[in-house]
């Protein structure tokens, strides 16, 4: 496994992060694969929601939150499946208390067919939670307006999806995610949607800042190897960027001079 950078650290809030690569803790097989996985992948932050109603004993009960503690890796809180203001607010205070942590990720759905968040009052409930001193990461489309508003109202980063969660199909809008890349200056990660580590290497290489996964990793016929794979894409990708890739060119290129090499390798087409 490749190893993070420490010179090339992410940084949220004034805080670094030597990785950049975030774990959900939902639908594994069992806590040990959960357990195995997150020290395959060593993540930055695992996300976990109060709101877990699953029978899987590997998201549910004491234990659950003891395996938390045990893996001694920052907990980001998130409010999933809050479907109201009020109820998103009341799930990140609650949060807090149990995490002691001011950080949140911010989940307001405003769909539920589509998981879509309910971009109307998203940024309504960030600028409300940033004024209680929260550190928000909020779930985001890639509309370019939403984003920017969030960040007006005092959001350090933003987390624009890359398909509906779960579906595991990538980044289905390049151009958008691109464009919102190349126009705001905000730490920005990917969060839902991947499937493949070369999608998480993708838009590493287009200049995202990191990503966030779950279902990608905890559905995989071997999820302990498929956290370490996308790790390593996610770092991949991150060095691609740095390095600077080539610019494509429309027609053939010879990687080699043609001056110098015998006259029978010259094309005379």
């Amino acid at each position: 496994m490749i190893s993070p950078t420490p010179q090339d650290p992410l940084v949220l809030y004034g805080q670094t992060f030597a990785s950049r690569l975030l774990l959900g803790t939902s639908r594994y097989p069992s806590p040990a694969v959960l357990e195995a996985a997150v020290l395959r992948a060593r993540p930055a932050m695992v996300t976990a929601s109060l709101r877990r109603q699953g029978s899987n004993p590997a998201e549910s009960g004491s234990s659950f939150w003891e395996l938390l503690r045990k893996l001694n890796v920052p907990v980001l809180p998130n409010t999933a499946g809050c479907h109201s203001a009020q109820e998103a607010i009341t799930t990140a205070e609650m949060a807090r208390e149990v995490f002691n942590t001011p950080w949140i990720k911010l989940e307001l759905i405003g769909d539920d067919y589509t998981l879509q968040p309910d971009t109307l009052n998203l940024v309504d409930v960030a600028a409300h939670l940033i004024r209680q001193g929260f550190q928000v990461l909020p779930y985001c489309t890639e509309d370019l307006v939403l984003c920017q508003r969030l960040v007006d109202v005092g959001c350090q980063a933003v987390m624009p999806w890359a398909a509906p969660i779960g579906t595991g199909r990538g980044p289905v809008n390049p151009y958008a995610l691109q464009m919102l890349r190349e126009r705001l200056d905000v730490p920005m990660l990917i969060d839902a949607g991947l499937g493949l580590p070369s999608h998480a290497c993708q838009v590493m290489e287009w200049g995202y800042d990191g990503v966030l996964l779950n279902t990608a990793v905890a559905l995989a016929q071997d999820p302990v190897a498929m956290a370490g794979a996308f790790a390593d894409a996610v770092h991949g990708g991150r060095a691609a960027r740095l390095a600077g890739a080539m610019t494509a060119q429309d027609a053939a290129q010879p990687s080699t001079p043609v001056l110098g090499t015998p006259f029978w390798h010259h094309s005379h087409a």
